[in-house]
Parts: C-alpha cells; structure tokens; sequence
C-alpha cells in the first residue's frame, strides 16, 4: 500500500522497487493511495510504469498523513500489509525472504529487516543498529523498541489481524505514531528481525518528516509518544523503559541542534532525566563534555569543570582525556600565575 500526496518525485523508483519482485496479482495486491493531491496528481505515471497491475485510488478530500495510513490499512485485502512511502524503496529479496518466516508461523505479528538510508541522489548515508546477527524471533524486544524507535515504514509487515485488533495509528501524533505502534504491537506479539537491509528509507528536505522536524512538532511528538506508551509496557519494568525513552530523546534531538543555548538546555534536561543511574552512560558522557565545552567558550569555567567531573564519574572511559586536558590546562595556569612557568 503505497500512501501518496503531492509529490512523484521518487514514486516511480519505488514502484519500479516492488514491481521488480512482483509475485503477481494473486499474490500481492499493489495500490497508491492518492490523499486528494493537488499537484503532482500520481495516475499518469503509474499508469506509465505499471498499467493495470498497480490500482490507484483518490480520496474524495484530504484525510492527512496517519488518516491515510489508516485507510491504506482499510484497503488492504491481504493478510499482510506493507505500507511504503512514495520516496523510499524496497531491495531485491524483501517479499521473498520476510515470507518464509510469515508462512511457518502463524505466532508473528510483524517482520522487518534492518535499514538502511539514502539521501536525495540515491547516496548510501548510513545503515541502522543490528537488533541480531542471524535472523529470527527478536526476544524482548518491547524492551528495545519501548526505548527507542528502531524500525523504519518501509522496512516493517505487520499482520492485517494484528492491525484490526489493536487499532489504527494514532491520528494526534502526526510524527510519531509508527513508534507508538510498534510499542503495541511488540507488547501483544512477537516480532520477527532479518538483519541484511532490505529496505530503504530516503532522508530528503522535501519529506513529511523533514516538514515535520523543521516545525520542531517531531520531538513534541516523541515526548508525548513516551507518555501514552507508557501502559503499553512490562508494568514492573515501565519507568525503567521510559526513562530510556526519554534519554533517547533528548540525545536524539542534541544530535540535530547546533545552537548553543538549545544544547545547554537540552542536557539540563538530560541530566533531569538522568537522575543517579543513566541508561545510556556513554550518551550522557558525550553530552556532559559538549556543554561543559560551551561553558568554557562563554567564560564559565567552574561550571564547565563540573560538568566535565560528572561526565568522568558517568563514562570514565569517554570522559579521562578532556578531563586530564582541563587538569593540565588548570595546572599550568596555576604555575603560570605563580611563576613557576
């Protein structure tokens, strides 16, 4: 199910990426999804690249982006669905190698592979973590995703059951509701993990995420995303679970922010978060040794000390050579100033 809206710039490439591994209309049904467009109208060119095998349907008036979602989902006939965005893509052997699994256990509720991004000119930018080296049933796995968003649109099949049974996305959380999702879903079935990539998400300006990040709506979302997944958790494991959300986030969102003051405050709120047992130690080391440089550039060289002392106490390994180099600079100043030097 392919959801559309107002832009074929890289429609044909992914409709090219699944018909290339087409098992048939018997098989698969493939359908764009036109959100009302108003430029950009996509009938033309998938009647161009695949004639009659692909069916294109025009909602009588905008719906939105999750709306659409959901309504892909409503379109759906089989028992599977693939939701894949007009601008991502999907590698030889994705079909082929997620259907064995699904075939042979009627106890899964969603599959996906590990994956990879591009940018606009179909340059490799990065691939994502490995959840495990071979494939198969990813244990505890709430725990992980209930932590941090893992799993990519294009990259995951969810049972259509599954998707009856628990409900659509999320329509007030216009960013993150897919990450709420995947929280459902892995906290009532098991999820199935391929590790080759076999699925392409494209990182491009134009993209609703993009929009969505400029707006700054993208961390509101996740936050709220924390909140409402929260019951969705192990109960006895749920603070511990959702602090890691919450680092996550914040990290996150430092690694998107050059501005000196949105990082100050930003790992203010990561030490809050934090309190005495971080979750992700390194992360918070990392964080602690940025502000602690930007308090020394601005002249607030005692807080800028503390910071790095905590960052030593967090992640000794991360933390010992600024820290030495601070020690160093503070002694030879010293002797500097008492003419020793």
């Amino acid at each position: 199910m392919i959801p559309a809206y107002n832009r074929t710039q890289y429609l044909e490439k992914t409709l090219r990426s699944v018909l290339s591994q087409d098992p048939g209309p018997e098989e698969m049904q493939i359908e764009v999804v036109d959100d009302a467009s108003t430029v950009d109208v996509p009938e033309r060119l998938v009647r161009q690249i695949a004639g009659d095998r692909v069916s294109i349907v025009h909602n009588p008036r905008n719906l939105g982006l999750m709306p659409n979602f959901n309504n892909c989902v409503e379109r759906s006939r089989g028992h599977w669905v693939h939701i894949l965005h007009t601008d991502d893509l999907v590698l030889p052997g994705f079909y082929a190698r997620l259907k064995a699994p699904l075939e042979s256990r009627s106890d899964i509720g969603a599959a996906f592979c590990r994956p990879g991004y591009i940018d606009e000119n179909e340059r490799w930018l990065w691939t994502s973590a490995l959840e495990r080296p071979t494939a198969g049933i990813l244990p505890d796995f709430i725990a992980k995703i209930g932590a941090s968003c893992r799993i990519e649109f294009p990259s995951i099949v969810v049972r259509r059951s599954v998707y009856e049974q628990l409900g659509g996305f999320r329509t007030d959380l216009p960013y993150a509701a897919d990450w709420e999702m995947w929280i459902r879903v892995a906290a009532h079935h098991l999820i199935w993990y391929e590790p080759t990539p076999l699925a392409v998400f494209r990182v491009h300006p134009k993209s609703a995420t993009s929009a969505l990040r400029s707006s700054g709506e993208d961390i509101a979302d996740l936050r709220r995303c924390i909140e409402i997944s929260r019951s969705s958790l192990p109960p006895d494991r749920a603070k511990t679970i959702s602090q890691g959300a919450k680092e996550w986030v914040c990290l996150w969102s430092l690694a998107k922010t050059s501005q000196d003051a949105a990082v100050l405050r930003l790992v203010e709120e990561l030490i809050n978060v934090s309190g005495s047992s971080p979750i992700n130690r390194s992360g918070l080391a990392n964080a602690l040794l940025r502000a602690a440089h930007i308090h020394y550039r601005q002249g607030r060289r005692t807080r800028a000390l503390a910071l790095l002392m905590r960052a030593a106490l967090t992640r000794p390994v991360v933390a010992v050579r600024p820290v030495k180099c601070a020690f160093n600079f503070l002694f030879r100043k010293s002797q500097a100033a008492t003419g020793q030097v």
